[in-house]
């Protein structure tokens, strides 16, 4: 590690703490996520160099942050105790994300709506991005605006923070539902489905695309029951024949029975097309929800210069 300085901690990240530093010889700043692994006789545990791998993999897309190198370090313990090692991951380094920018848009000096064509981009970006990790068998399943990191200049989206990402190829494993913050979280996960797939990452994309228009969230819960009353107040109450299978799910119980409000009321400024690929990414049932390679070539992103990215 003396080929980096650690500027400053910026964060806990799902893997450890983050730092910003920088590399001595080149002058660039990085991001180091470091990780504590039980070392064995066996080296690395399997499963984190599968992650590694993945991450690797994943990262050589544009709008996935890019993973620069693995470093592992040892640590000398007394002969007693296993040995211990830091795996240091070093990620480019970005100095914004979604929430910041959102943020400055809504309580800067200057308070204004972001430039419709501007979500546009971004939220091109953000579909090529999932469907880039979904197409290599990958879940992000916590898509929120911290984690959609942003280079300023270049109007360019990065989705960061893939160390929940598991690969759901074969077998599709039974997964803890307690993982999503709980504003982007799918109403599947919040009901309790142990099985789940892609379409939790669509629902997290369309909350940020209406975050994006109102410059606030769309279902700001604080709780999951609550989390669960914000989504039915505004698109109904989901029924089995919307939804088959939904009253029977872990955690359902019997709720209210709200009707479904104009989705444009949430998002008067978007326009038609914006409001049509947002209805489609929040369906109820997950089988319904448009993905994110067919999002790209939704009508929404007609008027955009595709050949830029």
């Amino acid at each position: 590690m003396e080929k980096y300085e650690k500027l400053e901690k910026v964060g806990e990240g799902t893997y450890g703490k983050v730092y910003k530093a920088i590399e001595k010889t080149t002058g660039k700043l990085v991001a180091l996520k470091k990780t504590r692994l039980e070392i064995d006789d066996e080296g690395i545990p399997p499963t984190a160099l599968r992650e590694i791998s993945l991450l690797q993999m994943l990262s050589t897309s544009i709008y996935v942050v890019r993973l620069l190198c693995v470093e592992h370090v040892l640590r000398s313990t007394t002969k007693s105790q296993s040995q211990k090692s830091n795996l240091y991951l070093v990620f480019e380094y970005l100095d914004t994300d979604l929430k910041k920018f959102i943020d400055l848009y809504r309580k800067g000096p200057n308070p204004k709506p972001l430039d419709p064509s501007l979500i546009q981009k971004l939220m091109f970006q953000l579909c090529k991005g999932v469907a880039h990790c979904h197409s290599h068998g990958v879940l992000h399943r916590d898509l929120k605006p911290q984690n959609l990191l942003l280079v300023k200049d270049k109007e360019l989206l990065k989705i960061a923070d893939l160390g929940l990402g598991r690969a759901f190829t074969v077998p599709l494993k039974a997964y803890t539902h307690e993982i999503v913050t709980l504003w982007y979280r799918a109403p599947e996960v919040l009901l309790g489905s142990t099985h789940y797939s892609t379409a939790v990452d669509i629902w997290s994309v369309g909350c940020i695309f209406a975050e994006m228009v109102r410059r606030q969230a769309l279902f700001p819960g604080d709780s999951e029951f609550q989390q669960l009353l914000h989504i039915f107040r505004l698109l109904g109450t989901p029924t089995e024949q919307q939804w088959p299978g939904v009253s029977s799910l872990r955690d359902w119980h019997v709720y209210p029975k709200w009707e479904p409000q104009d989705l444009t009321r949430a998002v008067p400024s978007l326009c038609p097309q914006g409001v049509d690929l947002l209805t489609k990414m929040l369906k109820y049932n997950p089988a319904d929800r448009i993905e994110a390679k067919s999002a790209l070539d939704h009508p929404y992103f007609d008027s955009l210069d595709k050949s830029q990215f």
